[in-house]
């Protein structure tokens, strides 16, 4: 009866079975944490460059804005005309 516990549910758990399992969740929860740092990281570097891309396209569309301006101020006859016509397009395809 040396190899059952005291309630008689069958053998005891060897001490080197329990200090393998401690070692086994302390290797898992060290693993886990180094995940979640690497996760940490991977996002901070994924959200920096999403705000370098989110900038540049700011740039790019304030540049348009700025050249669309600059083209109605030196050809306004043609703006009125071009935009005469895409809206008359439009018109016609949202009409139907």
């Amino acid at each position: 009866m040396d190899d059952q516990n005291q309630m008689g549910q069958g053998p005891a758990v060897p001490p080197q079975a329990k200090e393998e399992a401690k070692r086994g969740v302390t290797r898992t929860r060290r693993a886990a944490q180094d995940l979640g740092s690497a996760a940490g990281a991977m996002a901070d570097e994924y959200r920096e460059r999403g705000k370098e891309v989110w900038d540049d396209t700011l740039d790019r569309v304030r540049s348009f804005q700025d050249d669309s301006k600059q083209y109605v101020r030196e050809n306004p006859t043609k703006a009125v005309f071009t935009a005469l016509g895409v809206g008359l397009v439009l018109g016609l395809i949202f009409r139907r």
